[in-house]
């Protein structure tokens, strides 16, 4: 019986860029191969939103090869790397495990297969455009998307419809009298596409997060927020990235287990007022 072909970490991230290409990202971001041997087999890939300590454990506990990780790590330049910080101590660990690390962060959220277009498909938005678009005369890629609703529904359905979709236990809004009709997505910390979304006449915008002054800000110019986390926003896509990057190496004869993190998980919890009892 013949041996099934190994694939490379430099082939991975030829798939990753193809599906999100590093030309999406961001100035300020860093993308693409951050830690790791470009000629290093791979067997076992693990997918997540964020490089944690737990992340880190169980990656080495479950003999990974490659992380592909939303969130870069490192995320800005470096002097040193030792255990007195918790990201040295993090590159210290995979470093020495042979772990791959890769992150194609705002390129995906600007792809065309991309994190606010799966958005966008799955909230069954119609005449879907970027906010911003990425170059003249492509309207496939770029930063945020809008587009309209099948039919007007009131903030608080929308609300239900966004945490539903990306699986936010909750979510949080604001303002939103009457219904919206048109409406603007920015995954994780999208606060900075208000103005986009006011410029493209939407009446909402369904983000991660937001600042209280952008919450204010939206309040005054009419636009309703729904805000489901910056964790939830997120990672529903990096699972869909996985299985299809699954598909892609599996559709040349070669083999690749892929798998979601168990221990990435969102660092906020929620706890009920009340009594000020212990």
């Amino acid at each position: 019986m013949p041996s099934v072909a190994s694939v490379s970490v430099d082939r991975i991230c030829q798939l990753l860029a193809e599906l999100a290409p590093l030309t999406l990202a961001e100035a300020w971001d860093n993308v693409g191969l951050l830690i790791g041997d470009r000629q290093q087999p791979v067997a076992r890939l693990m997918v997540c939103l964020t490089v944690t300590p737990p992340v880190v454990r169980e990656a080495i506990a479950r003999g990974v090869d490659l992380i592909v990780v939303h969130h870069p790590l490192p995320f800005k330049p470096l002097v040193k790397i030792t255990s007195d910080s918790t990201v040295g101590n993090l590159l210290l660990q995979l470093i020495a495990a042979r772990i791959a690390v890769y992150s194609a962060h705002t390129a995906f959220d600007s792809a065309a297969c991309g994190i606010n277009q799966q958005w966008a498909q799955g909230l069954d938005l119609r005449d879907v455009k970027p906010l911003v678009p990425a170059t003249d005369g492509d309207d496939t890629v770029g930063g945020g998307r809008y587009g309209s609703l099948p039919e007007p529904i009131c903030v608080d359905a929308l609300a239900r419809r966004a945490a539903a979709f990306c699986g936010a236990p909750s979510a949080r809004t604001v303002g939103g009298i009457g219904k919206v009709g048109k409406v603007a997505i920015g995954c994780g910390s999208g606060g900075g596409f208000l103005a986009a979304a006011k410029a493209r006449g939407c009446q909402a915008l369904i983000t991660g997060e937001a600042t209280f002054h952008t919450c204010l800000e939206a309040e005054a110019c009419g636009i309703a927020l729904v805000l489901v986390g910056h964790f939830w926003s997120e990672r529903f896509a990096m699972g869909r990235l996985g299985e299809r990057l699954s598909d892609r190496v599996r559709s040349v004869g070669q083999e690749l287990e892929v798998f979601i993190s168990h221990a990435d998980a969102d660092p906020l919890r929620s706890v009920a007022g009340g009594n000020l009892e212990s």
